[in-house]
């Protein structure tokens, strides 16, 4: 796409780091834009930015340029709205000292420590969203220390914002919680669940997520009372139902309890006509979650092999913590159970059916979210975003749909219509590519710059901020 050069007044200022913030307004000129709703792109482009909030994007004819402006020539650019990641866990770190169900390495890394550093220091994974070009993440599950992350991070343009459900409404009786403080809340029954999203509801939690758990001794039909009261309660305080449910069956008792946000793909058999009904009718949104058993088999191979974790990270967004922990990998043995064919087998015949229903999804019409569970063992913050959006896009999505399920379909799942799209009176959160994001999503890895609350910032100055994290 040949894009033209565009003439101002104003002379035009090289790209630099700083706070434009404080300037009453700024224009990014020259760029292709592609704002996220789902139209064609626009070629030689102009973005006017003024205190944090678009005032006009699109073709430089509609967004007429003041002479007197501060101009950033982006010609050879393409922006796109920030990306959205509508699944993460800030409670836990992207390695096994978070999850130690899942890989016990508590005898080196109490978990008691672990998550003291996770509750006092998330600026680290801040970071690391921002530089993958993320600028908004809805963390479905955690501690009640997550609470405090939105106003944390609403200003700080150095950090995603935020959205944050609290602890877990849990349909087995989890046992990885603290010892005066619980991430999981046993749904024993319809009492304990309403009084459940009561506390949830107290404490502040912009959303009540369910973990629908099914095992032999508590199948789907045993929580099925208990979920479907956890939807009323919800609706009565006027909170959207979130549901972590993998089988069909669970899925469908998640969708008329109310469910608005089904964060995982069902991947036990394929979707039918009812859960496609089911999910027209609730208006929900599908969040695939596609990568994220990926990430466990990444960690066992590790172990298993004594070897560091692999990660794919090639503009420097994961930050030193976690960098250390991949690689102290190799010099742990393997914790028991988590043998590596054991996840192995989870995983392979899981990606052909998500991959599957994620198309009857996607043909129905149903709003789709990207989010890849984040902090999950091999899942790191911010980076592993990309992996994601690939996977759809290999699933069959064309990248403009990944592109509007990364960017608008997370804003509709984090109940935000202030971002999302770039439109006049949006949040001034976009990220300027090197490369077409519509010719392959593979190139939204190709970050030139992150503009975040009107702040921009080039990826070489988000990535040496995130090496400087921890030190």
């Amino acid at each position: 796409m040949k894009i033209r050069p565009f003439l101002v007044c104003a002379s035009l200022i090289s790209i630099s780091s700083g706070a434009f913030a404080s300037e009453p307004l700024r224009a990014y000129v020259g760029a292709t834009l592609v704002d996220g709703t789902g139209a064609p792109p626009v070629a030689n482009a102009v973005v006017l930015v003024r205190e944090g909030r678009i005032v006009c994007a699109g073709p430089a004819s509609a967004c007429a340029v003041p002479g007197s402006v501060a101009v950033t020539d982006a010609r050879g650019s393409f922006i796109v709205p920030g990306l959205v990641d509508a699944h993460v866990h800030f409670a836990q770190t992207g390695w096994a000292d978070g999850r130690p169900d899942a890989f016990d390495v508590r005898a080196a890394h109490p978990y008691e420590e672990t998550q003291r550093e996770l509750r006092t220091r998330p600026e680290r994974f801040f970071r690391s969203y921002v530089c993958s070009g993320v600028t908004s993440v809805f963390d479905v599950g955690g501690y009640a220390w997550s609470f405090d992350l939105p106003a944390r991070a609403e200003n700080d343009p150095l950090a995603p914002r935020v959205r944050a459900a609290g602890p877990l409404l849990s349909t087995i009786d989890f046992w990885l919680n603290l010892p005066a403080e619980r991430q999981f809340i046993f749904l024993k029954d319809e009492a304990a669940a309403r009084e459940g999203v009561r506390y949830l509801a107290v404490r502040g939690a912009q959303a009540v997520k369910v973990w629908y758990i099914v095992t032999q001794a508590r199948p789907v039909e045993a929580s099925e009372a208990a979920v479907l009261a956890a939807g009323d309660e919800a609706r009565k305080h006027g909170l959207p139902l979130i549901v972590h449910a993998t089988g069909l069956a669970e899925a469908k008792v998640a969708l008329k309890a109310g469910a608005k946000l089904l964060v995982h793909s069902v991947v036990d058999q394929p979707v039918d006509d009812e859960f496609l009904a089911l999910a027209k009718g609730n208006g929900a949104i599908y969040c695939p979650t596609l990568t994220v058993l990926d990430g466990y088999v990444a960690v066992a191979k590790g172990f298993s092999s004594h070897a560091p974790v692999a990660f794919d990270d090639p503009s420097g967004c994961v930050d030193p913590v976690t960098r250390a922990r991949l690689a102290e990998t190799a010099r742990l043995e393997l914790p028991s159970g988590a043998a590596l064919d054991r996840f192995e087998k989870r995983a392979a015949p899981a990606r052909a059916v998500a991959a599957a229903n994620l198309r009857r999804v996607k043909a129905a019409g149903i709003p789709i979210a990207m989010g890849t569970d984040a902090g999950n063992p091999g899942t790191l913050h911010g980076v592993s975003v990309h992996a994601e959006m690939e996977a759809m896009q290999a699933a069959g999505m064309t990248p403009m749909e990944v592109l509007v399920a990364s960017t608008k379909g997370g804003a509709r799942a984090m109940g935000r219509d202030d971002i999302g799209t770039l439109e006049a009176g949006k949040r001034a959160d976009f990220v300027l590519l090197a490369a077409d994001p519509l010719a392959d999503v593979a190139n939204l890895r190709k970050v030139r710059a992150v503009v975040r609350g009107g702040v921009y910032r080039t990826q070489a100055e988000l990535s040496a901020i995130v090496a400087s994290e921890g030190r």
